[in-house]
């Protein structure tokens, strides 16, 4: 277990390591001047080349790329231009904050109910119950979460008056102050992935359940719920474990449209402000964490998945 946790560790780094070229790559490229976006368009050429200066904006790009990672690391993330040159580390942990409370809440509604119904239609396999299941989260999967959202804003919070229409009254409260607030945002983040989650557990499920270990148990005679727990939902929860960890990186960072539609301050409202006003030490930072919290649920997966699953850490399966 050690060693294969030290070697996804290690690919966990290497990925980081490229990841982030990328990310200083791609805003490098971006069109317009830096200089010129912070200072206006009636900036003078005189005070742009001291901005230049004093972001060294002027050094090799190799030198560049060298003290953003380097500061990165050590948690010198700099300063943003777009929110008043307040400090990096200041803007962040807030918004990640917000971000991890609603996934986490989607998560926790989610996942338990997706699981529960991807096991019971393999259970009745290719029977009413199924095919309803079946229907309902392939269904679920082609609306984009734009529409899901506001349907259920549209529903909920207009016309019946159930639950409030944003989710936080101002950027620095707490969205587990008033959990109300809360529940229309996450049902709309979670119902993304329902059901890729529920599907991923049936076939699984399906799966193990035609393997040869369980027909032998069977064939002893132990009872079928003893099956179930001790044999089919260890050996399917691996691959579901991995699908829901690659979808954390995307509920934290990825649905900017939730967080927007709700009046949500998360870390995705943040990437998006930065992004549209050119703020890149903000935008490479934002990037870069959202990409760490990626990785290192991936990682929590394969753990798991190692952890359920002796074949996948011994290389065999």
């Amino acid at each position: 277990m050690a060693r294969y946790l030290l070697r996804r560790l290690g690919l966990l780094l290497i990925t980081l390591w490229l990841m982030s070229i990328a990310v200083f790559v791609l805003t490098a490229v971006l069109p317009g001047d830096e200089a010129q976006i912070i200072l206006g368009q009636f900036a003078t050429p005189g005070s742009i080349a001291a901005l230049h200066k004093q972001l060294h904006l002027d050094d090799p790009v190799v030198v560049r790329y060298l003290r953003w990672i380097g500061g990165f690391v050590t948690g010198d993330w700099g300063t943003s231009p777009s929110n008043s040159d307040a400090p990096i580390t200041s803007l962040i942990p807030d918004r990640l904050g917000n971000s991890l409370i609603l996934a986490g809440s989607a998560l926790l509604v989610i996942v338990p109910t997706s699981i529960a119904l991807g096991v019971t239609a393999a259970l009745r396999q290719n029977r009413l119950s199924d095919r309803a299941i079946s229907v309902g989260t392939l269904s679920l999967m082609a609306v984009p979460e734009f529409i899901t959202g506001t349907i259920l804003l549209f529903v909920f919070g207009v016309s019946l008056h159930w639950l409030p229409t944003d989710s936080i009254a101002a950027i620095g409260g707490s969205p587990l102050a008033s959990p109300s607030h809360l529940v229309l945002p996450a049902l709309a983040l979670g119902l993304v992935f329902f059901g890729y989650v529920s599907r991923m557990m049936r076939a699984s499920t399906i799966g193990v359940l035609e393997s040869a270990y369980v027909r032998t148990a069977r064939l002893k005679g132990m009872p079928r719920h003893r099956v179930l727990l001790r044999h089919v939902l260890p050996n399917a929860l691996g691959p579901t474990l991995t699908v829901v960890a690659s979808q954390v990186g995307y509920l934290v960072g990825g649905l900017v449209v939730v967080e927007r539609l709700f009046n949500y301050p998360g870390i995705g409202t943040l990437l998006l402000g930065a992004g549209l006003s050119h703020d890149v030490p903000l935008l490479e930072d934002c990037v870069m964490i959202i990409a760490v919290i990626y990785m290192l649920s991936n990682l929590c997966a394969d753990f798991l998945n190692a952890a359920l699953n002796p074949r996948v850490r011994f290389g065999t399966g």
